[in-house]
């Protein structure tokens, strides 16, 4: 058993909760393998639903009450047009560091970059639009409200996925040098 040291004062003890994790000379390629993962999960996820959905069948004979249609395809899209934009937009452009030959390339960059988030945000508006309007407000089945559920999750992870990407490669990375003569 141990005693607790002279300068311990139990009222002033403040536990962390997120370990100091230092990713070291590998931080960028980690952050760009993370968003690859959730953007291939966030795919993966839609897709599941869109064949369940061609491939439903209920236990009682009919046909299933919905499927996925394209009304429910719009959001993906949408929030996969806005993830190629920002993902084609050059960091140090928007940073406004290096000397482009037009002044007016930092703030079209910025736009762009806007209207990308602009329209990653818009599909995941439109896909909690469909799951309240179409899949909850109907009342179907659990099993068809995944149909919803899983175009809102995609749509989320491709947001995360553009953020970490995002963070990821404006990092500096090991093979970076800043050369001046």
């Amino acid at each position: 058993m141990s005693l607790p040291r002279a300068d311990y004062d139990p009222r002033r003890v403040c536990i962390n909760p997120f370990p100091n994790l230092t990713l070291g000379k590998y931080r960028r390629t980690i952050g760009v393998y993370f968003a690859g993962g959730l953007f291939a999960l966030a795919n993966w996820v839609f897709l599941d639903a869109a064949i369940l959905s061609a491939h439903a069948h209920v236990p009682w004979g009919s046909d299933p009450p919905v499927h996925v249609s394209f009304v429910d395809w719009l959001p993906c899209i949408f929030s996969l047009l806005g993830y190629l934009i920002i993902n084609l937009i050059d960091k140090d452009r928007v940073k406004g560091e290096e000397g482009y030959g037009d002044a007016n390339a930092v703030w079209r960059a910025r736009l762009f970059l806007f209207i990308g988030f602009a329209m990653i945000a818009g599909g995941l508006a439109g896909s909690a639009a469909i799951l309240v309007l179409k899949y909850m407000l109907s009342h179907y089945a659990d099993m068809f409200k995944y149909y919803g559920y899983a175009n809102l999750s995609q749509n989320i992870l491709l947001m995360v996925s553009a953020v970490v990407l995002w963070m990821a490669q404006s990092t500096a990375s090991e093979y970076e040098y800043n050369l001046t003569l």
